[in-house]
């Protein structure tokens, strides 16, 4: 069952920003994995955007053609979107470029602008945080796969967290893509995902924020607390840190995003305000928790869905207020959220 969520409209005027990527200068070239590219802008406004995470780059990838069948505006990578686990650099830049040159992801690529962020298989191994010792040679393949311009402020600073808008007015959609690896400490309780630089970068985002719907991406889930696995909760001062600044900053239209899990499922929490936050975890591409029989989530609605899968958005600017559709689907695009 999708989740209908309706927004109220700030009245706003801005032009488009595009934060941490330069729009004007798409590269259109045969990028340094040798695969042309010409990445097209999105449209002025974006109405659909599709997201997924968990992608082995050397397995059957039957969900490419589904998502482009959905004429997605913006695809979004959470994580996982190649399993590296190397400190071998020419390694990791191999699986890149497997990746990069699956036909149908080439296809995917001709008509959808695609952005992302890492989780600990593609940023360099399992479960690695700060302490990863090759997280700048990482860095920059990661950007590379992106086909992020040589000149972008991504490629200089620590991490690879960067933000977008799309579109202007009233229209406008804004994703703050987080970086959980690079900063990210050993689990306790005073422990911290994303370093001072980043807080204070994500803080500016929402307060200066125009847009009437905001996106935050994070490799691992955010809301759910329950299972052993990596989350935020294993973080709390640092959850806590995010909830009380999407409530305190007043932000509209908050909609989390992460991957992770290798199943999927929606999570919705009410912050201390009585805002409504929600999240959609979408897990994997490529290999799903086919044997995963029950877990735990006091926040989840309705049912998981534990097949291949990836999710989507649809906005309706017509309604007033802005009416989202959240939604997860499987390889024969089939509604399963």
């Amino acid at each position: 069952m999708f989740q209908v969520i309706r927004l109220l409209l700030p009245i706003v005027a801005a032009a488009l920003i595009l934060f941490g990527c330069n729009q004007n200068n798409l590269p259109s070239e045969t990028n340094q994995n040798g695969f042309y590219i010409e990445r097209r802008a999105p449209p002025a406004v974006i109405s659909r955007i599709a997201f997924g995470s968990c992608n082995k780059q050397e397995k059957p990838q039957p969900l490419w053609s589904t998502i482009i069948s959905n004429k997605p505006d913006l695809w979004i990578w959470l994580g996982d979107n190649i399993y590296a686990d190397t400190k071998n650099m020419k390694d990791m830049q191999r699986k890149y470029q497997l990746q990069k040159s699956n036909k149908d992801y080439q296809t995917l690529l001709q008509s959808t602008y695609a952005i992302g962020i890492w989780d600990d298989h593609d940023y360099g191994e399992n479960n690695r945080g700060k302490e990863y010792s090759k997280k700048a040679e990482s860095q920059q393949l990661f950007l590379d796969f992106l086909d992020e311009p040589e000149n972008s402020p991504r490629r200089r600073q620590e991490g690879v967290y960067t933000a977008y808008n799309y579109g202007s007015g009233l229209n406008q959609v804004k994703v703050i893509l987080l970086d959980v690896r690079y900063h990210k400490d050993a689990p306790g309780t005073d422990s911290d995902i994303l370093g001072d630089k980043q807080w204070q970068w994500l803080e500016n985002q929402l307060k200066t924020s125009k847009a009437a719907i905001n996106l935050i991406a994070s490799g691992i889930q955010i809301i759910p607390d329950q299972h052993k696995y990596e989350k935020w909760a294993s973080f709390p001062q640092a959850r806590k840190r995010l909830f009380d600044l999407i409530q305190n900053t007043k932000v509209p239209g908050v909609i989390l995003l992460s991957g992770d899990r290798h199943f999927a499922e929606i999570s919705k929490i009410k912050l201390g305000n009585g805002y409504p936050l929600y999240e959609v975890t979408s897990s994997g591409l490529t290999h799903s928790w086919d044997n995963l029989d029950q877990e735990h989530n006091q926040y989840r609605q309705g049912n998981f869905f534990k097949s291949l899968n990836f999710g989507t958005i649809e906005i309706d600017w017509n309604s007033k207020p802005v009416k989202l559709k959240l939604q997860v689907r499987d390889r024969h695009n089939q509604i399963q959220l």
